[in-house]
């Protein structure tokens, strides 16, 4: 069509009300997906997971350092390390601080000091402390964190590694 030919009423495009009308429709529609999309309920205890196994290579490579034992321990709410002079009670598996020994809890430590879980209560099997040793090579273990329907497993290898699964 050449310029400054008068346009018919037909194809002038599209009136503000219409244009309108269709942000209305893509905005209710933009709220209604991201309110059916469900929180993934095992994401805040996997991110405790992650900080936890950083916080343990942390402790372990401080004991090698230092040499003084690190324990590892949680309750329902959170966990704190402590170093002191630890020992199995007779006829028991959990260590104890023997009376020679004054326990730290790294209450100034950024990386060491108590911390609280994301979601409480957590609940972690098995319940005994974990004492971090010199040893670079040692037994594995593993350990469950449990938030309602919600695990994750974290295990320390032979070599000294840590992973969360």
């Amino acid at each position: 069509m050449p310029q400054g030919t008068p346009t018919k009423a037909g194809e002038r495009g599209f009136s503000l009300i219409e244009l309108m009308v269709v942000m209305v429709i893509v905005g209710i529609a933009t709220a209604a997906i991201s309110l059916s999309i469900a929180p993934d309920p095992a994401q805040d205890l996997r991110r405790d997971a992650h900080e936890l196994v950083l916080h343990l290579a942390v402790a372990q490579n401080e004991v090698r350092i230092d040499g003084r034992v690190i324990a590892w321990q949680a309750d329902g709410e959170g966990y704190s390390f402590a170093r002191g002079t630890w020992y199995a009670a007779p006829g028991s598996a959990i260590p104890v601080v023997s009376t020679a020994g004054v326990l730290d809890n790294f209450a100034r430590d950024d990386e060491l000091r108590p911390r609280q879980w994301r979601v409480a209560p957590v609940q972690v099997t098995p319940a005994q402390p974990v004492l971090l040793t010199s040893e670079p090579i040692g037994a594995g273990w593993r350990m469950e964190l449990r938030h309602g329907d919600a695990t994750v497993v974290v295990q320390r290898n032979a070599a000294g590694g840590y992973e969360v699964h």
